[in-house]
């Protein structure tokens, strides 16, 4: 079983599961439960979760994954065959002009397993149409795209435009657990947005964002996003989508982590002199309620070298990255 597998693999490490924060894994079932048994904190791939969303919201309006088998088949058919490609690339050649000395770019075929495969090889058919179109008046396809879907192309690839840009932020090395709410907020806000041009894709974007509130429902009651996000001088409690409701349960949270690490120390403190020692209520819990909610990042910054809990708090919380 994977809960006593992961166990021995830190015991080969000398690594102590109390020393532990979080394990960051994939959205399996089996390791949910493994996390579970062991009865250590994980989070789910950030980066996974929102390639989840994608692939409910392009399934969700008939004309748009009709659109999407069509593109699929078309980029197959120049995979496949290299007398395809070869005419293909010789017509963007001729419409590059004879100066441009670029390489004919090719088509990407989308892979469900590939994160932000379905926008990329949109914005590829996209970016060739013109090639592509003459290459249709001459030779045949398996599959062609009408005017309607072009233009349904085009408006899914502005709303999917989001989704790749976070992929890709939170992907990187410096992203932390911390982007995560902040992201989340903005790509509602984004999708709740009503524009003249959802024409044609508003089933789809009202699914992206059901399936966004709905498997995010819980990132703001969890203490590991909530207190890296209120913790970030450029985030704090700016980003919460439930309210003040939401906003104090992160600063309770924040609070009770204060108090953990305290008394770990007071205990640590109290065993290295040989004795037992009461631990003490966390005196900077009221300096945190006073100046958790600062809205100038500077000052934030300063009080977390002024308040040592806070100070260790920030150096765990947000090194965490997002996604494995």
């Amino acid at each position: 079983m994977t809960s006593q597998v992961i166990p021995g693999i830190y015991n080969n490490w000398e690594i102590h599961l109390k020393k532990v924060h979080v394990i960051l894994r994939d959205n399996a079932s089996n390791m949910k439960a493994a996390m579970e048994d062991m009865a250590v904190p994980s989070l789910g791939c950030f980066a996974h979760t929102l390639q989840l969303v994608v692939h409910e919201g392009l399934m969700s309006q008939r004309s748009v994954s009709d659109a999407l088998a069509n593109s699929r088949k078309i980029v197959a058919h120049f995979k496949h065959s290299q007398l395809a490609q070869s005419r293909l690339e010789d017509l963007q050649r001729e419409m590059q002009g004879a100066r441009t000395t670029t390489t004919p770019a090719r088509l990407v075929q989308d892979v469900q397993t590939r994160w932000n495969s379905s926008f990329y090889m949109i914005k590829s058919l996209l970016t060739e149409k013109r090639p592509l179109c003459a290459y249709a008046a001459d030779h045949n396809l398996p599959a062609t795209l009408s005017a309607n879907e072009w233009g349904l192309l085009e408006k899914t690839v502005t709303v999917l435009e989001p989704f790749k840009e976070l992929t890709r932020k939170i992907s990187s090395a410096t992203s932390t657990a911390a982007d995560v709410i902040p992201a989340v907020t903005v790509l509602k806000r984004l999708l709740a947005e009503e524009n003249s041009t959802d024409s044609g894709i508003k089933t789809m974007k009202s699914t992206l964002l059901q399936a966004v509130s709905r498997r995010f429902s819980s990132i703001e009651s969890e203490s590991l996003y909530a207190v890296a996000t209120l913790l970030d001088a450029r985030y704090k409690d700016r980003f919460f989508s439930g309210g003040e409701t939401a906003r104090r349960m992160a600063k309770d949270l924040l609070k009770q982590e204060l108090d953990k690490m305290e008394q770990a120390q007071l205990k640590a403190s109290a065993e290295g002199q040989g004795g037992t020692k009461e631990a003490e209520p966390a005196e900077n819990q009221v300096l945190l309620q006073a100046q958790v909610t600062w809205q100038i990042p500077l000052d934030f910054a300063t009080a977390l070298t002024d308040i040592p809990f806070l100070t260790s708090s920030a150096a765990v919380f947000k090194t965490l990255p997002s996604t494995p």
